[in-house]
């Protein structure tokens, strides 16, 4: 086995470290993005904060196809305008969640009204 002498040592990494300092690391350049697009980000982030899932009770008003499930949401947010409802995908079968209650007693009275369009529907609490 053969060792580096101090000077071949030396040679070696001078030329490793010569052509490594021509090189740069990054350049700054600017990015010009569209206005709209911070607005679109704001209104997704409070979408997303008012679409919460594990910590409160739901009313379940559908279940069943993603197609029935689309058309069940359109038909809630015409008939019930101020509540907020997403589909939730378990498999096979799509289930059409609405509202965001913080107790059981609110979200039954919620249901009361909801039953009378949606006889089939239910609390739900969503494990953590």
């Amino acid at each position: 086995m053969r060792f580096l002498t101090f000077k071949n040592t030396l040679a070696l990494a001078l030329l490793t470290l010569l052509p490594a300092a021509k090189i740069y690391a990054q350049n700054n350049v600017p990015v010009q993005q569209d206005p709209r697009f911070e607005e679109l980000l704001n209104a997704k982030r409070k979408i997303n904060a008012s679409i919460t899932v594990n910590d409160r009770y739901k009313i379940q008003i559908f279940y069943g196809t993603n197609d029935k499930a689309r058309k069940a949401l359109q038909d809630f947010k015409r008939d019930f305008k101020t509540t907020d409802g997403t589909i939730i995908f378990e498999s096979p079968t799509y289930k059409v969640w609405v509202g965001s209650y913080k107790s059981r007693i609110e979200a039954e009275k919620n249901l009361a009204a909801m039953r009378k369009k949606y006889p089939t529907a239910l609390i739900v609490k969503p494990n953590k």
